[in-house]
């Protein structure tokens, strides 16, 4: 089944507080929209991921790992 549609959006004023990933901001008609979220695992973690320190707390180690500079 087709439909058309023909229309006139007149916005005077538009306020978006925020929009994350996956969000989908639609004005008017614009025919399927299909929603896909991927999650990809590029690093191979195969565990769960270390607790996070507490506001304040100053860390033993670096949060991430350095290299030695190279000539």
């Amino acid at each position: 089944m087709n439909f058309y549609v023909q229309q006139s959006i007149c916005i005077h004023f538009l306020k978006i507080e925020g929009i994350t990933n996956s969000s989908v901001l639609q004005i008017g008609s614009a025919g399927i929209i299909k929603p896909v979220s991927n999650l990809y695992n590029t690093g191979g973690f195969t565990g769960p991921a270390p607790q996070a320190p507490r506001p304040g707390e100053l860390l033993e180690t670096p949060a991430v790992p350095l290299t030695s500079p190279t000539a």
